[in-house]
């Protein structure tokens, strides 16, 4: 097998010069793999991405040309689960504004206003695929009341399965966690914000066009919602951070531990191998 790691540098007059018969690319999602460059690649037959999503890659160019496209859905469910499960405890316990506000030589807690008990909070969860039940799990074990959404729903012990209407309507904190399709291409928009309990939390760790961050905004600047915690935005890194009254926002970090990065890397190589019967 020739393959070809693709990165800063490779544009596509490099690549058809320099690998013309690679047989698989192997990328990840800061380096989009468009249609010219699959063209540009007559002995391609598979590609490769070391992450959960593959929206990074033109999947009809790939169809077209039969090229399998082969991800790691599986590389980093724990840590995933576990930074939602930070970044909701930094809302309703208000971590970060109670840190901020002692930076400021303050000295009073209730400087991030009233904080809630995470035990008696309904949580939905959007999306019950391996990272939405490994939060699940989390939150069960918290003691919190558990709603889900997914497309094709199987019964799990304890959640409760609702549709996204009633979901976001009765639940105290939405977490987001589905990949991003022309399906789920703003899903959580301004309608389904307004649809959401005054007061209610959002957090999203999936993928950042997914919700409609202006609409997110609007709705914590008028302290409509309670708080949100994005780690993902749609377009990354953004020109300027996005600023509203208790939104914390990490850099697209819930993914990183250095063993899920080794992780996602070893899964990958092995798996464009075989489908190239490497």
């Amino acid at each position: 097998m020739k393959a070809l790691a693709f990165g800063e540098g490779w544009g596509i007059d490099v690549v058809r010069d320099a690998a013309p018969d690679v047989d698989a690319i192997l990328t990840v999602p800061r380096f989009p793999i468009e249609s010219a460059l699959i063209e540009a690649l007559p002995m391609l037959r598979a590609i490769g991405t070391a992450s959960v999503g593959f929206d990074h890659i033109d999947l009809d160019a790939a169809s077209a040309r039969g090229i399998t496209v082969i991800s790691v859905p599986d590389y980093c469910t724990e840590e995933v689960a576990d930074h939602t499960l930070a970044l909701l405890l930094g809302l309703v316990r208000g971590v970060v504004a109670l840190d901020r506000s002692v930076a400021n030589g303050e000295w009073d807690p209730r400087a991030a206003g009233p904080l809630r008990t995470l035990a008696a909070m309904r949580v939905g969860i959007v999306g019950l695929g391996r990272i939405g039940n490994a939060v699940a799990s989390r939150l069960l074990a918290l003691g919190c009341e558990v709603w889900a959404t997914d497309l094709a729903p199987v019964a799990r012990a304890g959640v409760r399965f609702a549709s996204i209407d009633e979901l976001l309507r009765a639940c105290d904190a939405i977490s987001v966690h589905v990949p991003l399709t022309p399906e789920t291409r703003g899903l959580i928009g301004r309608a389904e914000i307004e649809s959401m309990r005054p007061g209610a939390f959002l957090i999203n760790t999936a993928r950042g066009p997914v919700v409609d961050v202006a609409a997110l905004l609007d709705a914590l600047r008028s302290h409509r919602l309670g708080g949100a915690a994005l780690d993902v935005l749609p377009g990354e890194p953004p020109p300027g951070p996005p600023v509203a009254p208790n939104l914390i926002v990490t850099p697209h970090a819930a993914f990183y531990s250095p063993e899920s990065e080794a992780l996602a890397f070893r899964l990958c190589v092995e798996r464009v191998r075989e489908a190239v019967g490497a």
